[in-house]
């Protein structure tokens, strides 16, 4: 199995992305260090840093919070690694040492580190792996030392993390003497291939290969383990009643196969979608085939019968969950923030395994749109469930309680803020791949980077406004004429393409995988252009999903639409899109932070005072307006909408 390795150290210089990136470093992650030290008013207590205090015997009080508030402050140690990429900042930086270093007085002398167990229950470490969170919070401290090793060169983080993965190492295993347990939320396994891939120690992958192969085996763990916890003096947990696991057995945490017998992805979606990411992985350094192909079986699973058309996953809020084929509500979904975080990353890792369109297209569509959405545009309130309706009633119906019409300042169970902001901090390492002598190119990001390709110096640099703009120029530059393959992506949801290299039209006929290859002796001054034609779609459902029937979803590019109550009023159910009337495109500078604004004429149907009628109804002419869906509720509070009637 030949892999592609990540490209990273790519300079963003983009209209769209850099100010994500510019919000996330000025507004975000010193929001979110307030928030962690509780400095918020009117908002939930986070409580984080004030445990680790506590456990470092530097405070007094109790441990507050959820068992993984931990993980919090772990991926605000990594969004800040990211962010310092290409917003240099000193006194960041020393906060961030600080922050490390009351790590180190926290941890334990054999090189525990979890501030709910040091707090709280001391003598009942990895007695509830299925609920607790342990190995969960270690991962993302890993995934954070790595990061914040990759950026600084410093190496305390990464000391304390590997002091910490030797006693888990010590700890679990098909060995004589060790747990045979595996964390009940996924996440450690894929940071172990990260601290892998930095210090090259095999144990650390064969860590990860224990956890993920472990998992599903028969006798379940967990079973064995809530045996053991009725004789030990234990805190109870939600997941202790005959419910187990909201009544999807081991299904909930992917436990209920072995990994390679899973053929559909069940349970909780972010759960899920870690362990696939971890299995990908695994899977591109073992060159372990079936592995692999229980990974594809998955990606085909989810994204063929269980994705929302903004690449939203976890269709019921019971358990946050995947349902059955084609169940894609938009009004009771979930489709929690980290779900299309997670999602991103799994395509990422398949993209580094097998370059394919299948792949990038998922991630682009959730880069743009179900995942960037979980954010207000200044950073400073944010959507745990994104929703792809929101209307008057649902704040009156319990079932539908977790829908919410306006982003929240902070959350009890916060882990979507910390996790958007690290996968912002960091979307430049999702636009390239190399091999030895050829480059992917899966994302269209304005940017220059470095890479070495046929042992040469390559400089490439992208100029343009997507996804504002169609037309995009990739220019080379080399000190002297270097061989290699150039592979561009061209979007699936681009029906008109055009690709030159220097002026001269290339013929598009036969796509790899999605990908035109140039193959050639590239010279300093060379330029790509493409044009990746993005007219207005009407997007329509498969007929299975049955909420959809007689609805379109627009889409301009990567970028979906929805209808807000703030441009077209109230009812937006009762609005119609003719079928055959054409959709005005219009560039608003300083609407939204700067977006394509459409507008095309419609109909609103007449209300009546009659409950029930056999009149058919009267269509009132007016006027529609659709922004992106990620910019929603962004002005004045109410209803939205993406699906929308056609008439």
């Amino acid at each position: 199995m030949k892999t592609a390795k990540p490209v990273k150290h790519v300079i963003v210089d983009d209209s769209f992305w850099k100010k994500y990136k510019q919000v996330v470093a000025e507004e975000v992650i010193p929001y979110q260090w307030q928030a962690l030290n509780d400095e918020l008013p009117d908002t939930e207590p986070s409580h984080a840093i004030e445990n680790f205090r506590i456990a470092a015997g530097e405070s007094s009080g109790e441990y507050y919070g959820t068992v993984f508030q931990d993980s919090d402050l772990a991926k605000w140690l990594e969004t800040v690694a990211f962010s310092l990429r290409d917003h240099p900042n000193t006194a960041l930086e020393e906060r961030a040492d600080e922050v490390i270093d009351l790590l180190g007085r926290a941890q334990a002398e054999d090189g525990y580190l979890n501030t709910y167990y040091l707090l709280k229950e001391p003598d009942n470490r990895w007695t509830n792996l299925r609920d607790n969170h342990e190995l969960y919070c270690a991962g993302h401290f890993i995934e954070a030392a790595v990061a914040y090793y990759e950026t600084t060169g410093k190496t305390k983080f990464l000391n304390i993390m590997e002091k910490y993965v030797d006693l888990i190492q010590q700890t679990f295993g098909t060995e004589e003497g060790k747990r045979k347990g595996y964390p009940g939320h996924e996440e450690i396994e894929l940071a172990l291939i990260k601290l892998y891939d930095v210090t090259a120690k095999d144990q650390y992958l064969k860590l990860a290969q224990y956890f993920i192969e472990q998992r599903g085996q028969h006798p379940v763990y967990f079973v064995e383990e809530q045996e053991k916890r009725k004789h030990i003096q234990t805190e109870p947990t939600w997941n202790d009643d005959n419910n187990i696991n909201f009544g999807l057995g081991f299904e909930y945490q992917q436990a209920h196969q072995p990994v390679r017998e899973q053929k559909e992805a069940v349970g909780h979606a972010v759960r899920a979608v870690y362990l696939y990411i971890a299995m990908a992985d695994l899977a591109a350094k073992t060159g372990d085939a079936s592995l692999l192909q229980a990974c594809e079986t998955l990606w085909d699973d989810v994204t063929n019968y269980k994705m929302y058309i903004t690449a939203g996953i976890g269709s019921t809020v019971n358990a946050e969950a995947f349902t059955c084929h084609h169940d894609l509500p938009n009004d009771s979904m979930y489709c929690e923030t980290c779900a299309s975080v997670g999602l991103a990353f799994w395509a990422n890792r398949m993209l580094r395994i097998a370059p394919d369109r299948k792949y990038a297209d998922v991630l682009e569509r959730a880069l743009y749109n179900g995942t960037i959405s979980g954010m207000d545009l200044d950073g400073k309130r944010f959507f745990y469930v994104n929703p792809l309706e929101v209307k008057p009633f649902q704040k009156s119906r319990k079932d539908q309680e977790h829908v919410k019409t306006e982003r929240q300042k902070w959350f009890f169970c916060a882990c979507c803020p910390p996790n958007l902001a690290r996968m912002i901090a960091s979307v430049e390492d999702n636009m390239y791949t190399q091999t030895e002598d050829t480059l992917y190119t899966h994302l269209y990001i304005a940017s220059k980077v470095n890479v070495t390709l046929s042992g040469q110096e390559v400089e490439i640099t992208q100029t343009h406004h997507y996804p504002l703009d169609a037309d995009l120029a990739l220019s080379i530059h080399v000190t002297e004429p270097t061989v290699f393959k150039w592979a561009l992506r061209i979007p699936g949801w681009c029906k008109q393409a055009e690709v030159k290299v220097n002026g001269e039209v290339l013929s598009l006929y036969h796509l790899e995988k999605g990908y035109v290859e140039i193959q050639r002796t590239w010279k300093d001054g060379d330029v790509v252009t493409l044009h990746l034609a993005m007219p207005v779609e009407r997007i329509r459902s498969n007929p299975l999903v049955s909420m959809n029937q007689q609805q379109v979803a627009l889409q301009r590019g990567p970028v979906v639409y929805c209808l807000e109550e703030a441009d077209n009023g109230a009812n937006l159910a009762g609005l119609r899109l003719p079928k055959d009337n054409p959709v005005t495109e219009e560039f608003s500078e300083n609407l939204l932070g700067g977006i394509v604004k459409l507008t095309l004429e419609g109909y609103r149907v007449k209300a009546s005072n009659a409950l029930y009628s056999s009149e058919p109804p009267e269509l009132v002419p007016q006027q529609i307006t659709a922004i992106p869906y990620y910019a929603w509720c962004n002005r004045a509070k109410g209803e939205m909408r993406v699906w929308v009637y056609e008439s």
